[in-house]
């Protein structure tokens, strides 16, 4: 492999580090009801940042993926669901429905 696409595929894995780890903060301060606009507009700015090097290293020819798995962030836990509604019924799912037709 060309040096220059060993450079950028180690730039792009320890940009998506700090990407996760700052959206880890993020969620952090979502959670605590906390202002979290300076940690968003970084991420932004790296996920600007992620494009162009991802531009740069498929115009090198460069098409295998980059695995990141030095840093695992669990996933939230789901909101709370409303009691189990009734199952839909055969006459529900095939009944015919009304709809407008062109002229």
């Amino acid at each position: 492999m060309n040096n220059n696409i060993n450079e950028l595929r180690r730039t792009i894995r320890a940009l998506r580090v700090s990407m996760r780890e700052a959206e880890a903060i993020m969620h952090e301060q979502i959670n605590r009801d906390e202002d979290c606009s300076f940690v968003a507009q970084e991420i932004i700015k790296m996920r600007s940042v992620m494009s162009l090097l991802v531009k740069e290293r498929t115009a090198l020819g460069d098409h295998e993926p980059i695995i990141v798995s030095s840093f695992f962030i669990p996933r939230r836990r789901s909101a709370r669901r409303p009691v189990a509604a009734p199952a839909p019924t055969v006459e529900s799912v095939f009944r015919p429905r009304l709809v407008a037709r062109a002229l």
